[in-house]
This record gives C-alpha cells, structure tokens and sequence, in this order.
C-alpha cells in the first residue's frame, strides 16, 4: 500500500494507480489460500485503506478525513460458490441502464452461470464489455436492494477495472462475500452501470457490502 503522501498528483496517473492497487488487490485475494473469514478481513482491511486515502477513491474527499470503513456483512461460508460458465454465442447485444445522465452501456451476454442459494435456483448473465479494455462483468440486484444495499445492485465481477474472483476451468468463482458496491454510491458524479433485470436474484445475498445504517430505508 502506498504512503497517502506519494499518491501521484496527476489526475490520470491517480486513477492509473488506483486500478493497479485494484488489481493487485484481486490478485492478492486470488492466491491467499487460508479459510474464507480470513481472505475477507484482510480484502475488506486493505480495499477501506484504499478507500480512506486513495485520491481516486469513490469516497468525496471532504469526507475521506472522517471515513471509518466501509459496511460489510458477517463472511457467509454458504455463499462462497462455483458455478460452471455456460457460453450463449448466439446472444443480442444489450445495452445497459446506467445510474446518472449518458446513452446507455454496450454489453454482450457471452453466457450464463446458475447456482443455487437456499435451495433457491438462481441464475445470472455473464456480460463482455463492449467499451474500452472490455473484460467479463457480472452486476446483480437481490431482495436486499432498494434497503440493506443499493437498489441499483451491486457487483461480483468487473474484471477490466481488476475485479477478478478467479476462473477453475470452465467455472467461475461467485464469492458474494466479496460483493461491492458501485462508485455511484458515494458520490454522483460516477455513472456506473446498473444490474438489467434479467440479474436480479428472488432471494436475499446477506453477505458482501452493505449500505450504511443512516442510507438505508
């Protein structure tokens, strides 16, 4: 982690920087092998740290002073899942609603993964985005949004901005311990892409991060 004090000053080099301690972030994720709980107060420890002093951060910088951390619920073993990818190469392409003002956000579905939560079965589109450096995103909305998080959803995946949960063969890893919030959520001038309907789960995701006691409804 860097020294707040070494930041660089430039704008653009600021936000090169924060998506390679992004990816880094990730990456240190991916190989940490100790149990579950573990992996996420040392992810969660170091993305507040980031949050708290990072000239990029989402966080307003008049509020960076008084940030404490950000919400989290309790690591829930149960929704730390794999699920096979299942490639959809004849899918239209979708644009995507976003969350402030702009034409809405090229995707393509490149397929699907299905799971089951509760015994519920569950199944989420795997975008491809079509802007920029492109990469796999997987945004979802679930029965805690619009109250406990966002109601715009939240995100597992989002692997051009260095979000990367891990891929074993042909499965991806849906760890929703480690789902996040948008930057929309802290401040409005971000425009961030929104879960389409066709990701919005039946069920509640009590894990991952979570609006804070005086936003919620």
């Amino acid at each position: 982690m860097m020294n707040p004090m070494t930041h660089p000053a430039s704008p653009h080099l600021a936000l090169a920087d924060w998506r390679r301690q992004v990816a880094e972030l990730y990456a240190t994720l991916r190989a940490d092998a100790r149990a579950g709980p573990m992996r996420a107060v040392s992810y969660r420890s170091a993305r507040d740290r980031l949050f708290g002093s990072h000239p990029s951060s989402a966080i307003p910088e008049g509020e960076r002073r008084d940030f404490r951390g950000l919400a989290y619920v309790r690591h829930d073993p149960r929704l730390a899942l794999r699920a096979r990818f299942e490639p959809d190469p004849d899918a239209p392409a979708l644009d995507v609603p976003r969350s402030g003002e702009g034409a809405q956000i090229p995707m393509a579905r490149i397929g699907w993964v299905r799971f089951d939560v509760d015994g519920t079965p569950c199944s989420l589109s795997v975008f491809w985005l079509n802007e920029y450096s492109g990469g796999i995103f997987i945004p979802f909305r679930d029965a805690t949004s619009g109250n406990q998080t966002y109601g715009g959803g939240r995100y597992l995946w989002d692997s051009a901005k260095g979000a990367d949960l891990g891929i074993h063969g042909d499965a991806l890893n849906l760890d929703f311990n480690f789902a996040y919030h948008p930057s929309c959520v802290f401040d409005p001038i971000w425009s961030c892409p929104l879960a389409p309907q066709e990701n919005w789960l039946p069920v509640p995701i009590n894990a991952g991060e979570q609006l804070p006691e005086s936003r919620r409804r």
